[in-house]
């Protein structure tokens, strides 16, 4: 079947079900009340749908761990409510991708039932190692998320692979008979209508033979045997000849670490084209070292140095996946922008990747301006990563990492109103709701012009009315400065000059070579874009999008 490439011209909005919204009053997130808020999600200018994981699941890691990848969980409302879902998106001319979750599995799955118990044929279907000399691990690779990366089960009496939560056993792709299950569950969500998967981890799944020690790597040992593995492209190429090439569908990839070098590996058109986009950790670097746990202070110029550098290596040869926000990392505005400027800073954010070549993701809450969640205490996150993080730190040291750090901040309930429970449910919510919700919420904001979402609903509209966005050229400017991030977009026709700044204090914006502001249409601004002759000085967080036309 031929591949359109349709997705280069979508919006996605990315929804984390358990959050997003309450249809039945049991406070937990679910398909009704997704159901509920398609036209909400239709006004706001979103072609689709990327959902986190919907399958049963215990919870262990908020439904990527999976018990069932072929069914939908009941406290999201079964298959019925999935299908009513699909068909009100398809009927809005919008699309469903679902989370394809296949490095590992839930250790309730019954295919890992079965392999503790040798049962054929799960008995490989994992990854079994006997135990050293004196009970010791088979490598000293270590878990993203608890501790190494092996778990000893009395059952079978041998060590399983882990390389997240020590219920999130990794399957064992080696095997033949599990890259055929896996076939299984593409063709069956894509026989039932789905448009395509985001892929968790997917160029974690090809181990290296023998499973040698790392000693190399101080931190994340194992991962240069794992990451990019010998057999990956191999395995995904089967994936997409004997499944994915018989429908019209997309694939992005997460990709931890990658480099836009490795991603032309996996994305490049023409090529074996693996994939059709990934997911890159760079933009999410600018405030930490590889990950949200080791913070730094923010620099713009990493932050456009991972923009820029994505957006020159692919041009032409493959297509960038935009993001700021998603359902691993804090939100956006709390990290890049400024909670006393969040009106401000939260519509420069915006500009600054909505603009830029590629297909963007929204993340829910972010479209209004959620910002970080501060619990008074450690115990009362969630999210198995937080929890693991420097447990021999002190109380009030640990707090302050998980202010900042902790994915739970991106899971609080979707704030819709400023009643009750911020709208999210008439239950009682399964996590706590943000302090700010009466301030911040979709309704509140729908009311005012001026507001964020309305912003977020002219970025999309323009983006999308515009070629250049989709084909123009990338340059950026200014790239000494600290403040400033400026990029153009160019075809023939068309230029378009991206102004953010990245500060509250007041800074001279001088326009680069080839425009004058005089003789260019201002777009977009979350100010009044006033000049001062043919420059002016910023405001805090200002932003402007101008376009000159022949």
């Amino acid at each position: 079947m031929e591949h359109t490439k349709w997705y280069r011209d979508k919006v996605f909005y990315q929804i984390w079900p358990r959050s997003f919204r309450d249809g039945n009053g049991d406070g937990i997130g679910d398909l009704w009340g997704v159901y509920e808020k398609l036209d909400y999600l239709q006004q706001l200018g979103v072609d689709g749908v990327w959902f986190s994981p919907l399958y049963p699941s215990p919870g262990v890691d908020c439904g990527y761990d999976i018990s069932d990848y072929m069914d939908i969980a009941p406290e999201y409302g079964g298959m019925e409510a999935f299908r009513a879902v699909l068909d009100g998106l398809h009927q809005r001319g919008m699309k469903l991708i679902m989370d394809l979750v296949v490095n590992h599995t839930s250790d309730e799955h019954e295919w890992f039932q079965k392999s503790r118990r040798r049962i054929e044929p799960y008995t490989d279907y994992y990854i079994w190692r006997p135990a050293g000399p004196g009970g010791k691990l088979p490598n000293n690779w270590d878990s993203h998320f608890e501790g190494k990366a092996w778990q000893w089960d009395a059952l079978r009496q041998e060590y399983y692979l882990h390389l997240f939560a020590v219920r999130q056993p990794d399957l064992n792709m080696d095997n033949p008979l599990v890259r055929e299950a896996v076939k299984k569950i593409l063709k069956f969500w894509l026989d039932l209508g789905v448009d395509g998967f985001r892929e968790d981890v997917v160029t974690f799944l090809s181990k290296k033979e023998g499973l040698p020690d790392d000693r190399l790597y101080p931190v994340f040992k194992g991962i240069r045997f794992y990451n990019h593995g010998p057999h990956i492209h191999e395995y995904l190429q089967e994936f997409r000849r004997d499944v994915l090439d018989g429908y019209d569908c997309v694939t992005i990839a997460e990709a931890p670490m990658v480099t836009p070098r490795q991603a032309l590996d996996y994305i490049a058109d023409p090529g074996s084209r693996e994939i059709d986009m990934m997911i890159q950790f760079q933009c999410m670097c600018a405030d930490c070292f590889f990950s949200d746990y080791m913070p730094r202070k923010f620099s713009l110029r990493r932050l456009r140095r991972a923009f820029s550098t994505w957006q020159r290596k692919l041009e032409g040869r493959g297509w960038n996946m935009l993001y700021l926000e998603n359902h691993d990392h804090p939100r956006v505005i709390s990290r890049y922008g400024s909670e006393r400027y969040r009106v401000e800073s939260g519509k420069m954010l915006a500009v600054s990747y909505l603009f830029l070549k590629g297909t963007p993701f929204i993340y829910q809450g972010q479209e209004i301006g959620m910002t970080n969640w501060y619990p008074e205490k450690t115990a009362m996150y969630e999210d198995v990563q937080t929890r693991n993080q420097k447990p021999d730190w002190p109380e009030e040291k640990r707090l302050k990492l998980y202010h900042r750090a902790s994915r739970d901040s991106a899971r609080t309930p979707m704030q819709w109103t400023a009643g009750k429970n911020a709208g999210f449910t008439t239950g009682t919510p399964w996590f706590y709701v943000n302090d700010n919700y009466r301030e911040v919420n979709v309704e509140t904001e729908l009311a005012d012009p001026d507001s964020l979402l309305n912003f977020y609903k002219k970025a999309i509209a323009l983006r999308k009315r515009l070629p250049v966005v989709r084909d123009g050229s990338y340059h950026d400017h200014c790239f000494g400065s600290g403040k400033l991030y400026v990029y153009t977009r160019e075809t023939q026709r068309q230029k378009l000059l991206v102004i953010c700044s990245f500060t509250d204090k007041p800074v001279r914006f001088r326009p680069p070579r080839g425009c004058d502001l005089n003789r260019m249409q201002l777009l977009l601004t979350n100010y009044d874009g006033s000049l001062e002759g043919s420059g002016f000085v910023t405001r805090p967080y200002e932003t402007r999008v101008y376009l000159h036309e022949t």
